[in-house]
């Protein structure tokens, strides 16, 4: 069975340099070595860079950055052709043009309220859930 793909939501990302022992951390090591894909578009990868630096989560800059490069060199990033206007948040439509375009299974997000359940056959899932199937395909 080829790996699962999938967009990670930047609040997943930002768990994931907030509190290294999470679920969130875990499943960016996992994203980051390959255990599944990891879609980005420069949109969302300009997003994950503006709200790490934000003063408020006082990460460090170095981390920050590096954390950057790691997801920008192991990633697939995809531009997206197509607006859509599907979420309550305007800000989270990206998300879905860039698992759309990728042709993502998944998207995850800490945040599922704001998005459709499911869009085109991409289902909105919580970092929890995500494991619980990664953990299912690796048996």
């Amino acid at each position: 069975m080829p790996p699962a793909k999938a967009v990670l939501d930047t609040n997943v990302i930002v768990s994931a340099l907030l509190k290294q022992e999470g679920r969130q951390a875990h499943l960016l090591d996992l994203a980051l070595s390959g255990a599944f894909v990891l879609v980005v578009s420069p949109a969302l990868l300009e997003e994950y860079e503006e709200v790490l630096r934000r003063p408020r989560f006082r990460l460090d800059p170095g981390k920050v950055a590096r954390t950057l490069r790691v997801i920008r060199s192991g990633a697939r990033i995809v531009q997206p052709r197509r607006q859509i206007l599907a979420t309550r948040d305007p800000d989270d439509n990206m998300v879905l043009e860039c698992a759309v375009e990728g042709s993502a299974e998944f998207v995850v997000t800490g945040n599922a309220r704001d998005f459709p359940k499911e869009f085109q056959g991409i289902r909105i899932i919580l970092p929890r859930e995500f494991m619980l199937i990664l953990a299912e395909r690796l048996e």
